[in-house]
């Protein structure tokens, strides 16, 4: 199947609570609520379309490592961008799977993301992909997502929103 990336808004008046325990606000079957599939089921049909409205989920399928990429420290070297915060994490493979990260992150860093990654979007129009060398990661297909991560957080930002994500 795949490591794949969900994040889902938080309340403003439960960020501290996220933030504490970001588990809590990630749902117990994230791939059923973006597949349109019944949570839990051993067979089911995927519509294809998330059953979790739009504006408090977000699914990023398997573009979380290209868009770590893309907003990551460059060469090792150097400062990450502020949008890094959205996609950080390292999944830690174990036996025959992964144990999932999970972070919560505040309205006001919901608020930098959102400003930051409207500045990546411009700055992939202008120059393209050409800023990131070969990074053995397709970023064609993380750039595909990137408008959608953008369009979530700037929802999240206006609405003082926090958000849970998870990587697993």
């Amino acid at each position: 199947m795949g490591i794949r990336y969900y994040a889902y808004a938080v309340d403003a008046d439960q960020a501290d609570r996220a933030l504490a325990d970001p588990r809590a606000f990630i749902s117990s079957d994230p791939l059923a609520d973006a597949w349109g599939m019944k949570p839990h089921a051993a067979v089911s049909v995927a519509s294809f379309e998330q059953t979790v409205p739009e504006r408090d989920m977000l699914y990023l399928d398997k573009a979380w490592r290209g868009l770590q990429v893309l907003t990551g420290p460059r060469s090792g070297a150097g400062a990450a961008r502020p949008a890094y915060r959205m996609f950080e994490g390292k999944v830690e493979m174990c036996g025959d799977g992964w144990i999932p990260w999970y972070r919560a992150l505040a309205p006001a860093q919901v608020h930098e993301v959102a400003q930051d990654l409207g500045d990546l979007q411009r700055e992939v129009a202008a120059v393209g992909l050409r800023r990131i060398g070969a990074s053995g990661v397709n970023l064609s297909y993380a750039v595909d997502y990137l408008d959608r991560a953008t369009r979530f957080v700037r929802r999240l930002a206006a609405d003082g929103r926090g958000m849970a994500y998870m990587i697993g």
